[in-house]
């Protein structure tokens, strides 16, 4: 390697040793190629094992940090929200404008006016991107915030209800001592889910390990890997892992042992699936009926899952996306348990799915936030445990912020909010249409983002601070779901001529505000220092930063719950019985019914069973794409040539409705209309259209989405602990006017 980039850097071309640090679900290396101060090649990781080698997000970066979009001063918004004019401004009279309206707010209304969203350059450093807003709104004296992890909240819910962390997980290297996988939900092909994850999954087919694929989309993940793809009835996949456990315990295939020595509140379940409480026996006749798999494939499965030992059941958090995302999360934890595969090689406790603590840090982030000093717990919420949500009823749910926003205290909520610090508000929220209405209230008196591009969100804020890329800052990015090794983001080119760092913006924000302590006497290496000080695995900064990369050598696979399986004497599960709990009393003491103790298959609003379906009757599913990070890459132009947006649908319904793969199609509800090709595919369930989340929100002039924005017709609802419903809505989908059919 060094013989080559010294090689290199005679010919004038650098080398920089880097990363990619977004969303994706990766975090991988990157080796940038610059040339007279630009980046023109971009290499991965060609190291030792194990490689952490970037996808075609990565490798197309150079058209994201080259392009001719990218924002080069700061803008001030001189028509009306939305419309997209702007004048550009000095950054003095900017940050200026910033720090006497986030001033006024504060002495007009209070510190719980502000709402803080995720702002912040696009990235998930460890340093740069939301955590310098976050410490400076802190200092000034708090900020609302939102709750309801877009990605997770289910699987966390669930994780932390059954086993009381979300450190559940095993690394996946252990997949080669499976002797089945079952990928419930779970496209690493496309999410990757930590670099590796796709490696492991093709050493373990070419072991012979038998993997079986349980989802609505025949995956590439899928079509890679899987021996049998089960196609699914999105918002359903609960009512299979009961009818699954069913089978089990009805043909006395469960491991009791195991659940007698570690697990709590088995016999109130069993009450459940054999309908002692309800009158309803949880079959896999009846779970047919609901999801749409055959019963003898139900119960087959049930079968192999039970006598296969050790098995992996690695549930995803697509389907925790729904309105009873907890449950499915919650049934799939329980059924690990039941079966006796939690804790062992090979085994896959499933819920949130952490095996190695990379993400977490000590690292002063700043005073308490005294906007939720005083609130009390969140119904419904897990209060009592550590290590997740944060259960102050002080937040707002991020599929409420709209709402929120234009009702404020008088609608329930803890804020009435007039200043907005936000990212990507518009595109990746439910119910775009609603969410960019809300943007334009005048009670929402000062919008301010951070962006590198004009995005959808950009076009109705007040202020656009243009901020760098993470190509032209340092950093250190770690893994994305949490693996051992940490990406060192050397500095490949200076920022682009009139961008600053988000670090920057704070400090000179701080100055203006009166707290300049918030940044006082460090810069961004002596942060990045303290930061990787609060590890204590990270034993040699200077070498992480020359190499790039820092990979932990581990002796053996992780395996969650080894010593609580092992040693429960010593090692008792941190929930609050010490044990696995199937029938959880934390959960018990709310008396939700929609929020059952022990997992329960219920049926929520925009289901497929809803009276909405006489008009809708199509599910809609809003899975992440190959070719962007939420709605990152969309204007990338290698992006859109290798996937264009489009929406999938079954042979059987474009035939129903006349369709043809490639013409253009409206998808429609209530909420919207999205117009956008059609692709017919055999690779979706009947019944199912899905668009990728994540494509720019482009309304036309009569308000007919153009973009191919999936959360144009997504609901804001949420589930009764938190999960967005991004994979519970009804549409109809009919030819649009210029393919001969006419809007309904």
């Amino acid at each position: 390697m060094e013989a080559e980039e010294q090689a290199t850097t005679a010919s004038g071309v650098t080398i920089v040793r880097t990363g990619c640090c977004h969303d994706c679900g990766g975090r991988c290396v990157l080796r940038a190629h610059v040339k007279d101060g630009k980046v023109i090649r971009v290499e991965t990781d060609n190291g030792e094992q194990p490689q952490i080698r970037a996808c075609l997000r990565g490798r197309a970066y150079r058209q994201r940090q080259n392009s001719p979009e990218r924002l080069k001063y700061p803008l001030r918004r001189i028509g009306e929200r939305g419309e997209g004019l702007f004048e550009p401004v000095s950054w003095d009279e900017a940050l200026d404008k910033v720090a006497s309206e986030l001033i006024r707010v504060k002495e007009t209304y209070g510190n719980s006016a502000i709402l803080f969203f995720r702002a912040g350059g696009s990235t998930q450093g460890m340093l740069h991107g939301p955590l310098p807003i976050t410490r400076l709104l802190l200092y000034f004296g708090g900020f609302t915030r939102r709750w309801g992890e877009v990605s997770f909240e289910g699987s966390m819910y669930a994780s932390m209800a059954t086993y009381g962390t979300i450190n559940s997980g095993n690394s996946r290297d252990d997949l080669l001592n499976s002797k089945l996988i079952i990928m419930w939900g779970w496209n690493p092909a496309v999410t990757i889910q930590d670099p590796g994850t796709c490696h492991y999954l093709s050493r373990a087919r070419e072991k012979g390990i038998r993997i079986i694929g349980v989802d609505p989309l025949y995956t590439d993940t899928m079509a890679t890997f899987a021996d049998q793809w089960v196609p699914i009835r999105p918002t359903t996949d609960a009512a299979m892992l009961i009818a699954m456990a069913y089978v089990i315990v009805t043909e006395n295939l469960q491991d009791q042992a195991f659940l007698d020595k570690y697990t709590v509140g088995f016999d109130k379940y069993k009450d459940y699936l054999l309908g002692r409480e309800d009158g309803i026996a949880k079959t896999p006749e009846w779970a047919e009926a609901i999801t749409s798999v055959p019963a003898a494939t139900i119960a087959g499965l049930a079968r192999e899952y039970a006598t296969t030992k050790p098995a992996a059941l690695i549930a995803g958090w697509g389907p925790c996306r729904t309105g009873n995302g907890e449950q499915y999360a919650r049934a799939a934890c329980v059924l690990t348990a039941i079966t006796g595969n939690v804790g062992v090689p090979g085994g896959c406790a499933a819920g949130f799915g952490r095996a190695y603590s990379s993400r977490e840090t000590t690292w002063r982030r700043g005073p308490k936030n005294k906007v939720e000093e005083g609130a009390p717990p969140r119904q419904d919420s897990l209060y009592k445990l550590r290590g997740a949500s944060n259960p102050t009823s002080g937040r707002i749910h991020e599929s409420k912020l709209g709402e929120a926003i234009l009702e404020g205290r008088a609608g329930g909520y803890p804020a009435d909010i007039k200043l907005a610090y936000v990212g990507d508000f518009i595109n990746c929220g439910a119910n775009t249409t609603f969410r960019a209405k809300a943007l334009q209230s005048k009670s929402l008196e000062f919008i301010v983002t951070h962006e590198q591009f004009m995005t959808p969100t950009a076009r109705y804020a007040d202020i656009v601070l243009p901020v760098n890329t993470f190509m032209e800052r340092n950093d250190i990015a770690p893994p994305w779901l949490g693996a051992p090794y940490y990406i060192f983001l050397n500095k490949a080119v200076e920022p682009l001529e009139g961008t600053k760092s988000d670090l920057e913006i704070c400090v000179e924000l701080s100055r203006r505000l009166g707290i300049p302590e918030a940044f006082e006497g460090v810069n961004e290496e002596g942060w990045l220092r303290e930061i990787a000080a609060t590890r204590n695995d990270i034993g040699d900064f200077d070498a992480m930063k020359r190499d790039g990369v820092l990979k932990i050598k581990l002796p053996e696979p992780i395996v969650a719950f080894k010593k609580q399986i092992e040693d429960p004497e010593n090692n008792p599960f941190p929930t609050l019985s010490g044990k696995i709990e199937i029938y959880c009393e934390h959960i018990a003491e709310w008396g939700n019914p929609l929020l059952p103790p022990v997992p329960k298959y219920i049926s929520p609003p925009e289901n497929y069973d809803d009276p909405l379906a006489e008009r809708y009757p199509l599910q809609l599913i809003t899975p992440h794409p190959k070719v962007r990070a939420h709605s990152m890459w969309h204007r990338v132009p290698w992006m859109r040539e290798v996937e264009p947006q489009s929406v999938w649908m079954s042979v059987r319904d474009a035939e129903a409705r006349g369709i043809r793969n490639g013409d253009m199609v409206d998808i429609y509800n209530q909420r919207g209309r999205v117009r956008i090709p059609a692709r017919v595919t055999g690779r979706i369930a009947p019944g199912v259209v899905s668009i990728p989340q994540g494509a720019w929100y482009e309304p036309d002039e009569e308000g007919v989405d153009r973009g191919g924005c999936a959360n144009v017709l997504t609901n804001s609802n949420h589930s009764p602990e938190g999960s967005p419903t991004f994979n519970t809505s009804l549409v109809q989908v009919e030819l649009s006017p210029e393919s001969g059919g006419s809007a309904s």
